[in-house]
């Protein structure tokens, strides 16, 4: 389920509104140990543009 969700993101990468929509969904769908990660991969592959969204996203779950 993990790879789908990185298959997605990738994706989407290119709209702020539909990366954060995704990444809603992913964090709501997978358990904790693969949401956290899905947070370090995305973190790891989109730091320059999505950092913010990606803390954003992530921050209940730690």
């Amino acid at each position: 389920m993990i790879e789908m969700f990185k298959k997605v993101l990738r994706g989407v990468s290119y709209d702020r509104y539909l990366f954060k929509k995704e990444l809603l969904k992913a964090r709501n769908w997978l358990k904790r140990d693969e949401a956290l990660l899905l947070k370090a991969w995305a973190l790891a592959t989109f730091t320059g543009a999505h950092k913010d969204l990606i803390l954003e996203v992530f921050d209940k779950i730690n």
